[in-house]
């Protein structure tokens, strides 16, 4: 009879904490994801990772400053900051934060290959934050075959 082997799916989970110093900002964290892919010992598989709000947004683009500040400007073209938003009838001011994540999209998948993300050329992942300067989470989750 032929041997059989396992391939059982693994996962592995983490914790990011921000606390940006700046209302809103965009925080690059493809350093702290590869690491965070690295000690997961997953080797083909996916690395899945969404803040833990509603206020904020992880997103994959260029990290070039002049593009980082053409996306700020155009979100706040999209969405700015305003005083007359429904949701400030709460209490909160922040409305302009949940529409602007919903922009960037609230997460991100990304591919796994031979122990390392699998990104394009200029590729980098971000935390944009867009209600910060307080205590945020953001949840990564790799999951795959070691």
């Amino acid at each position: 009879m032929p041997e059989t082997r396992s391939n059982a799916m693994k996962s592995f989970t983490e914790y990011l904490v921000f606390e940006t110093r700046h209302r809103r900002e965009m925080v690059h964290i493809t350093d702290k994801i590869e690491e965070i892919v690295r000690k997961s010992g997953i080797k083909d598989g996916l690395c899945f990772v969404s803040p833990m709000h509603i206020t904020a947004a992880v997103y994959v683009n260029d990290l070039e400053d002049g593009l980082i500040e053409d996306i700020g400007e155009w979100l706040e073209e999209l969405a700015p900051a305003r005083p007359n938003y429904r949701h400030h009838r709460t209490g909160e001011d922040n409305g302009d934060a949940h529409l602007k994540s919903l922009l960037l999209h609230h997460e991100t998948t990304l591919p796994v290959t031979n122990g390392k993300l699998d990104l394009g050329t200029w590729q980098r992942v971000f935390y944009a934050e867009f209600d910060g300067q307080r205590r945020k989470r953001v949840i990564v989750k790799v999951m795959g075959l070691e």
